[in-house]
């Protein structure tokens, strides 16, 4: 079974969202966790959306990557969903196969009202969804030179 880490900043939003839509659509096929370099709350606009898709992330809890690491924990995949700036400080983990960064904008950044903010986030949580869904063909098709080009074109600025 293959293990996938999602790693953002705060493990508040876009990595949380991106666990869950693996453990949905892939069921049993990997195993998945996430984690941030600061682990917060998960963000309420992020919950209110997630459930809207039948996920409940009220009572989640946000974990640090750090621990998993001195965990001496080995992932297939780790992927950022963090932002440019950030994706530089990721750890290395050794034995890891993949490393892939598909950067995200962040919910907790986002400005406006609370519906112009619930609007964008639903963006964020479609884009999320679709590349978890690219992820999961690229992982079953076993074309590793086709998911980095794919996702250079689509994910790079």
């Amino acid at each position: 079974m293959e293990k996938v880490l999602f790693i953002c900043v705060h493990n508040s939003a876009r990595s949380q969202m991106a666990e869950e839509y693996l453990r949905r659509i892939a069921g049993d096929e990997f195993e998945v966790e996430s984690a941030g370099f600061e682990p917060t709350e998960v963000n309420p606009l992020v919950v209110e959306v997630m459930k809207e898709e039948g996920v409940d992330l009220s009572r989640k809890q946000a974990r640090s990557v750090f621990d998993l690491y001195k965990q001496g924990r080995i992932f297939n995949y780790v992927i950022t969903v963090c932002d440019d700036s950030m994706d530089r400080n990721c750890p290395i983990y050794p034995g890891m196969t993949h490393r892939l960064h598909l950067p995200f904008s962040d919910p907790a950044t986002l400005a406006g009202s609370h519906e112009e903010k619930l609007a964008k986030t639903r963006e964020i949580r479609e884009q999320i969804k679709k590349a978890v869904k690219e992820f999961i063909e690229w992982v079953k098709s076993g074309d590793e030179e086709k998911l980095s080009m794919a996702w250079q074109r689509m994910y790079t600025k």
